[in-house]
């Protein structure tokens, strides 16, 4: 199977290279680097190093080194194609079958120029005989070459064609409703041969009446295949070079700001007008102009360029390539207002970034998100590096994990109208997998809808750098969003909010503190995580003061069966730093596997708990939404003896909970379990005094000691927050 470079240079620059290599080895941040022990060969002084910029790998002790594809292959000992699936499962790039196009396309011969008939200038007649005297062309039947020559001059000595008025601009279903003819593109832009404006359309270069070899040399690429990315660099080209002859386009950038170095930095260009100006520039390329999607097909059979009379955006990969192009109207009453190219064997547009490129050029360190082109410019120009912008598409899971690789803490800036504020909703929810721990979201909205292009125009680039500093935190975020969507005056709005939550908390990652902080931090916006589950244990005195903790518990199961979504043993386990326990070399290498695996439920010996802890783990998925039917769906899949214990105790505990109009059990849960593992730890100590094991009594008592650090930890958090509502 031969699997094109291109697609393979994809794979490795947007792997998740970090995480692929943190499976094997401890990697810490180390400048824009990461740094950790080789996982080829033991050392004890960390020598292996990953640039997540460049996505390659090199140890200095070893030697060793390459990018994604080569760790699989010789750390994990997959096969050259094993690895390049795994990479496509990953990133979302689809690896093309053998017969699948790739990157070269069949270039066109040549077609020689038919040689005008020589005649005396005094036959030359004016436009309007000599377009007479032409054979009517029609829909299947080009006018001949000869003839076309013939009107290309009788059009000379016309006014100047060019005019950028919409109005009379012709939509696609006219184009498709009339005659064609093969040379309308000449004959409807030639301007006047005296007219000195640099502005005249088309240029000498692109009509093929002046010497263009140093811009482009077909004849000396016309017996080889096409490339794509030849081919779209020319394009570039191409588009810039219209950019310059063209003082209506170029104004529009300089109108909003744009310097002409920028131009260059950027690759910024011009589509002229006309509906065929791509083919009749490149005559030979036309298979690979449609391979990119430039050039279309309409209804009635007839191809015509996709971008025209619009700025041009070059949309590059992470090696500078340009893959794509984005056009902008320049009248703001034209839609749409942006066309993207499509997609094709070289763009992919959700594996693309505008503007990655050009801020990794920078070394870009922070990076923000951002709506449009001309945002990521203007941040560009204010000296403001990292600023990136999807293609149109909703940025995705894996790109937000990239950027979250090359730095932590991630800025998101949506306009703030509705639709601005829809997309960071939804780009929040598509980062919550990714978002572990050590990740941190920001959401930016600028004041007076302003966007970054507008309010560094208005503001300046200080300020700009100001409101990225103080941008609003996921956990503010999510509260002002939601807040603004409930009545939180009722106790319904304050379900509905709490409900939202813990769904978009339940997409965190396995065994994510922030799960359990941030829910925590809504509850106290809402009354406080002391006043619910002071109100909760109320209940439960209330309801019956002789339950054991393990009861109380499995009722708190069965009122809350999300709390197990994110298991509190191993929450609490992480949160307290057991699963981290530092242990001197010695007592490590002795200590038995088992004895340094995290606690489990099975470990308390309590068969009614774990039943219910193990059933409730295995009927999440579908449970129902209401509580109370949720909690009869779980008692008839437990023992019938755990059945009979719950069954007793399950309508009265209900009824306690729901009239003080209780949210969430989180905090109580949380509590309880945390009491059943400090009395197993306390249990596990005296029975190892009994029948001493020195290596096992000295891990135990490390992971009782940081538990109990830990819960008076929480006990302080609590004192101090009583303290600040008192005051």
């Amino acid at each position: 199977m031969s699997i094109p470079n291109h697609i393979l240079e994809q794979l490795n620059s947007q792997a998740d290279l970090i995480s692929i290599i943190g499976r094997h080895t401890t990697l810490k941040r180390a400048g824009s680097e990461y740094k950790g022990c080789c996982p080829f060969h033991g050392e004890k002084s960390p020598s292996f190093y990953v640039n997540p910029q460049k996505n390659i790998y090199h140890c200095f002790g070893c030697s060793v080194g390459g990018n994604a594809i080569s760790f699989l292959r010789d750390y994990e000992n997959l096969t050259f194609i094993e690895a390049v699936n795994e990479l496509s499962k990953q990133t979302g790039i689809e690896v093309p079958k053998e017969e699948q196009q790739n990157v070269s396309y069949q270039r066109a011969p040549i077609k020689p120029k038919a040689k005008p008939e020589t005649k005396p200038k005094t036959a030359i007649e004016p436009a309007t005989s000599a377009a007479a005297t032409q054979p009517q062309s029609t829909n299947n039947q080009p006018v001949a070459d000869t003839q076309s020559s013939i009107s290309v001059r009788a059009a000379d000595t016309q006014p100047p064609a060019y005019n950028d008025n919409y109005d009379n601009y012709p939509p696609l279903d006219a184009y498709d409703s009339v005659p064609y003819a093969m040379d309308d593109y000449d004959t409807s832009y030639q301007g006047d041969a005296n007219y000195q404006d640099n502005s005249s359309y088309p240029p000498a270069w692109l009509t093929g009446d002046a010497d263009t070899t140093a811009l482009y040399d077909d004849n000396s690429v016309s017996d080889k295949d096409g490339n794509l990315y030849e081919l779209l660099e020319q394009i570039q080209q191409f588009y810039q070079h219209n950019l310059t002859i063209h003082p209506h386009a170029k104004h529009y950038f300089l109108s909003r700001g744009i310097t002409e170095d920028i131009f260059e930095t950027f690759g910024l260009g011009y589509a002229p007008f006309g509906w065929q100006h791509l083919e009749h520039q490149f005559p030979q390329d036309i298979e690979g102009l449609k391979a990119l999607g430039l050039v279309r097909k309409s209804e009635s059979g007839r191809d015509y360029d996709l971008l025209r009379d619009r700025v041009i955006f070059p949309i590059r990969d992470n090696q500078g390539r340009t893959i794509g192009f984005g056009g902008r109207a320049l009248d703001d009453e034209v839609k749409p207002k942006y066309i993207n190219s499509s997609d094709s064997p070289v763009f992919h547009k959700q594996h693309v970034l505008y503007g990655y490129y050009e801020s990794r050029q920078q070394r870009a360190d922070n990076w923000l998100v951002v709506e449009g082109y001309m945002d990521v410019i203007a941040l560009y120009q204010a000296g403001i590096y990292g600023a990136v912008a999807s293609m149109g598409t909703a940025i995705n899971e894996s790109q937000i994990s990239r950027l979250l690789t090359l730095n932590p803490t991630l800025t998101l800036s949506f306009d703030g109208d509705s639709a601005g504020q829809k997309a960071a909703w939804r780009t929040l929810e598509v980062a919550l997998p990714v978002l572990g721990d050590d990740k941190e979201l920001r959401f930016l909205t600028l004041p007076n809808n302003h966007d970054p292009d507008t309010f560094i125009k208005s503001q300046g680039a200080d300020a700009m750098r100001e409101q990225i500093a103080t941008a609003m935190p996921l956990s503010q975020y999510i509260f002002a969003y939601l807040s603004e969507r409930y009545d939180l005056t009722l106790a319904e709005g304050k379900a509905k909010l709490m409900s939202q939550v813990r769904a978009l908390t339940t997409a965190l990652p396995k065994g994510s503190s922030f799960r359990y902080l941030l829910n925590n931090d809504i509850y106290q916006k809402l009354g406080g995580k002391r006043s619910q589950n002071k109100d909760a244990k109320d209940a439960l005195l209330d309801f019956d003061g002789d339950m054991t903790i393990s009861q109380q518990l499995q009722l708190c199961f069965l009122f809350q069966p999300r709390a197990l979504s994110d298991d509190p043993i191993e929450a609490i386990w992480q949160q307290a730093g057991i699963n981290d326990l530092q242990l001197p070399a010695h007592i490590k290498q002795k200590a038995s596997a088992d004895t340094l695996r995290p606690l489990a439920w099975e470990d308390l010996q309590d068969n009614a708990l774990l039943d219910i802890v193990s059933t409730i783990k295995r009927c999440l998925n579908y449970l129902p939404k209401d509580a109370n039917a949720a909690a009869h769906f779980i008692l008839s899949n437990v023992k019938p003896s755990t059945q009979e214990t719950l069954s007793r105790d399950w309508g009265g505990f209900y009824k306690a909970l729901t009239t003080r109009n209780i949210l969430s059990l989180d905090g109580l849960v949380e509590e309880l379990v945390s009491q059943l593992i400090e009395r197993h730890m306390k249990k596990k100590i005296q029975d190892l005094v009994k029948n001493p094991d020195n290596i096992k009594l000295a891990i135990v008592r490390k992971q009782s000691q940081l538990l109990n650090d830990w819960l008076r930890a929480q006990q302080a958090e609590q004192s101090a927050q009583m303290a600040t509502v008192k005051s």
